[in-house]
């Protein structure tokens, strides 16, 4: 009952929030006697996980449990609210990315490799990552798998970059084990150069309990965001005021808080590159896009809504993490330290992960009025 009433809390206090920069991506509790001094603002607390690899993957379960995965074949689980973490990497895979994770539970979660030809794998447990199952290996040269997405423990897809022209969906219905191809006569005509960006997991995301699914893409002429409406079996596309125009530009990641409400974030992966204009806000279920009258300071590669808000939502890149409170309208950034990825469960436990096995749970800290 105490953690209920402080989710509540936590709630209430992000109409309130302090969104003051941060050297780092650590918080530690207030001493005592000095609340009265502070004003809460929000923090990541980094939790050691005892891997190097980049963790662009992450499923967040609860509080308690998250899994996250990545470079060198890497997948880790934690029930422990990120005191320990459990390295559960399927054994003989160190040559493999697993670019995106999708946890139905603390047992159960589908992992996706990315890469040409059979580089593009699935693999799935339901032993918490005692033992894996390989479920799909990609046996087209000319397909590369970017992300997967599910709308339940049973129904996902999984999307490759263009193939004839066109992108291409997996579509399963058991919960992963088993895959098929759906076909592409309904699927808009991909432009020249136009790709999937496999940076945090988030270039494909499915309503929860729903039908709709979106597809971020970008290396093209211009950002384009697809929008299905029957789990992947028919598409319509939007342009987004997202920088396109170079292989390295558009739009990275999705959030969508419902049918209707959606945020996309993106820009130049490159560090020595600006990312202006790089954050869109959808109102109509990704029909069409607006841009933020304020943007990130810089490229962000992951987007999450802050569950039961409504309006609050966090996006994170190499560079920093930032909130916003009205819907992607406006941001402005809370912390400077580097994560790829970032995702909330409906507890209101909330996580990034990045470069060097960081990973991070989201805080209410304190800091001088």
């Amino acid at each position: 009952m105490k953690r209920l009433i402080t989710l509540g809390l936590c709630v209430l206090t992000v109409a309130t929030l302090s969104v003051q920069g941060s050297a780092s991506a650590t918080a530690e509790p207030a001493p005592a006697g000095r609340e009265a001094a502070t004003s809460p603002h929000l923090a990541w607390r980094i939790t050691p996980t005892g891997v190097a690899a980049r963790l662009r993957g992450l499923s967040v379960v609860s509080r308690d449990t998250a899994w996250a995965s990545g470079s060198g074949g890497t997948v880790i689980r934690t029930e422990d609210g990120g005191v320990t973490w459990r390295n559960v990497s399927p054994p003989g895979v160190t040559g493999l990315q697993f670019r995106d994770i999708e946890a139905f539970d603390g047992r159960r979660a589908v992992i996706l490799s990315i890469g040409e030809g059979d580089a593009s794998r699935v693999y799935r447990t339901e032993d918490g990552g005692a033992s894996w199952t390989q479920t799909f290996v990609n046996d087209d040269s000319r397909a590369f798998y970017d992300c997967v997405a599910f709308f339940d423990d049973r129904n996902g897809l999984a999307m490759s970059d263009p193939v004839d022209g066109r992108f291409r969906i997996l579509s399963t219905e058991d919960g992963g084990r088993s895959w098929r191809v759906l076909p592409a006569d309904r699927m808009p005509p991909a432009l020249p150069g136009e790709a999937g960006f496999a940076a945090s997991g988030q270039c494909l995301v499915a309503e929860k309990h729903g039908r709709n699914a979106w597809m971020a893409t970008g290396g093209a002429a211009e950002a384009r965001i697809f929008h299905t409406r029957d789990r992947g079996r028919s598409w319509t596309v939007a342009t987004a005021p997202i920088p396109g125009g170079d292989p390295a530009r558009g739009v990275f990641a999705l959030a969508f808080r419902d049918g209707r409400h959606g945020i996309a974030v993106g820009g130049d992966y490159r560090p020595d590159q600006a990312s202006p204009d790089a954050s869109a806000l959808s109102r109509d279920g990704g029909r069409s896009w607006s841009p933020a009258r304020r943007h990130p300071q810089a490229y962000r590669s992951g987007v999450t809504w802050i569950p039961h808000t409504g309006v609050a939502a966090i996006a994170v890149g190499p560079t920093g993490s930032d909130l916003t409170l009205d819907g992607g309208r406006s941001w402005r950034p809370f912390d400077t330290g580097s994560f790829d990825t970032v995702s909330c469960a409906r507890d209101l436990g909330c996580w990034a992960s990045g470069e060097q096995g960081r990973v991070a749970r989201l805080t209410f800290a304190r800091t001088p009025s």
